[in-house]
């Protein structure tokens, strides 16, 4: 089933409801805009709207479909009226992303029956092209979906490699309202007025990441302080740079491999972190670049970004062939080495920890009191946000202690992370197909929303619209049955 509509008489009476409700209240900046990767909180979750979409498909629900050139997985950030976007464009062909899930190395080798890849061949999927490529900028019209400017910062050819899943511009920008930040991996750092003339801008050397994999960390945006973490397997740095200036404020060696985690501005009574998640440690800086605690125990391959919720910091990692795939709750307030004890699952700074509740690529949700993990292979877990506990949803589930659930029959390869509102949980596959769960019933599939394009950008909701990004298009997506 490529689509179902859900939408019950309930449904409709609800959104009324809902609708009424948003035109008295008045919108916050926040809810306004969508400054960075998965929103201004970090959490891809809004306010109920009952102007956002359910169900939708190549022609429902479609408000407009912009191409966009290139190739790259950077979601789309949202301000005032406008919408920017990054991708490399190559002079010469560029092999097309492989999806799914590699062995190793990037292998794309099935599992053989006796559990053993073969062993790896110097560049498995690995691409650097000796075309020249170009670094750009784009703002789309948040109406009408134009094109309204197209910005070079850099043009050559590639001097670092890329697994064949990553692109060149997989790191998401960053806006303040009033310049938008461009973070290319090996390439630089470039600022950008709102009409696309560049500000600023500071080049970086490549760097070797691990098994030639590429970059992919996204930058994090606070109170005029650009932060960036570049993990790889030469000098890993995370970097502070003025917002207005591009003036180097600190830069802190880190002693730690590559990973291609975001990190998070954590904001909580007692202070403002700078969270970052590595395989080796999970540091936490002051916004002076002082380090205020750190531990030990994550997977081998940090992907997703932390975020909070309920009080407490989540921190997450679940590289597929590892067989711990660890998920911690932070409480605020923690100081030096707060490394867990052997076979411990909390302490006075770790509220509950998890060994297998961690996703490779996805970065998992809290809605409400559920703590949703979206594993890359088409299933899903869910979890007591507050406590860690393992939540089931059947009787036979209850028995077979499996708390994993398949999402839907031929439900595999996922990449982007998922999002929420409206009671409604969205998981986007690498086939273009979102699938709808509902949160408040026990997460039963609902619909199926196929775009028939491949997507691993996750995406951006506002102002009663969401956008998606696939291989080759932005979409602007919203119920047309509601009043505008």
């Amino acid at each position: 089933m490529r689509h179902a509509p859900y939408r019950s008489a309930a449904v409709r009476a609800f959104t009324a409801v809902l609708f009424a409700l948003t035109a008295i209240t008045p919108l916050s900046a926040e809810s306004e805009n969508w400054p960075a990767f998965r929103g201004a909180d970090a959490m891809s979750t809004v306010e109920d709207d009952p102007r956002l979409p359910i169900t939708w498909s190549t022609t429902e629900n479609v408000v407009w479909k912009t191409p966009v050139p290139g190739l790259g997985w950077s979601s789309p950030v949202i301000w005032g009226d406008r919408i920017f976007l990054t991708t490399v464009v190559s002079d010469g062909e560029e092999e097309e992303p492989r999806m799914g899930l590699y062995f190793p190395y990037g292998s794309p080798q099935p599992m053989p029956s006796g559990g053993r890849f073969r062993d790896p061949e110097p560049g498995d999927l690995l691409e650097r092209s000796v075309a020249v490529h170009h670094w750009l900028v784009q703002a789309i019209d948040f109406e009408s979906g134009d094109i309204l400017w197209t910005s070079e910062v850099h043009a050559g050819r590639p001097d670092f490699d890329r697994h064949l899943k990553n692109t060149y511009a997989s790191s998401t920008p960053v806006t303040d309202g009033e310049r938008v930040y461009t973070y290319f991996g090996n390439v630089g750092v470039y600022a950008l007025d709102m009409d696309g003339a560049l500000v600023w801008e500071r080049r970086f050397e490549a760097a070797d990441t691990r098994l030639g994999w590429g970059p992919a960390a996204s930058p994090v945006l606070h109170d005029g302080t650009l932060f960036i973490v570049n993990d790889n397997d030469e000098q890993s740095f995370v970097v502070a740079l003025d917002a207005a200036t591009g003036t180097e404020r600190w830069r802190v060696n880190r002693d730690e491999g590559t990973n291609w985690s975001t990190p998070f501005i954590w904001e909580h009574e007692g202070r403002t972190e700078l969270v970052t998640t590595g395989s080796d440690l999970v540091r936490s800086y002051d916004l002076d670049g002082r380090e205020l605690w750190s531990f030990r125990g994550m997977n081998s391959i940090s992907i997703p970004q932390p975020f909070a919720a309920h009080g407490m910091l989540y921190v997450m990692s679940g590289y597929v062939g590892d067989a711990v795939r660890p998920v911690y709750a932070i409480r605020p307030g923690a100081e030096g080495d707060i490394t867990l004890p052997d076979g411990a699952t909390s302490s006075d700074h770790v509220a509950w920890y998890q060994d297998a509740a961690g996703p490779y690529h996805p970065t998992p949700l809290v809605y409400g009191d559920h703590y949703i993990t979206l594993l890359d292979r088409g299933f899903f877990t869910v979890h007591d946000a507050h406590t860690g506990e393992e939540l089931y949803f059947t009787e036979q589930q209850i028995q077979t202690q499996e708390v994993r659930r398949r999402i839907a029959r031929g439900a595999t390869g996922f990449t982007s992370s998922p999002w929420a509102y409206n009671g409604m949980v969205f998981l986007l596959s690498e086939d273009g197909d979102t699938y709808v769960l509902d949160s408040n019933d026990r997460f039963r599939l609902v619909a199926t929303n196929a775009l028939e394009e491949v997507a691993m950008s996750t995406p951006a909701i506002v102002r009663g619209n969401l956008f998606i990004r696939t291989r080759s298009h932005l979409w602007k997506l919203s119920d047309l049955s509601e009043s505008r």
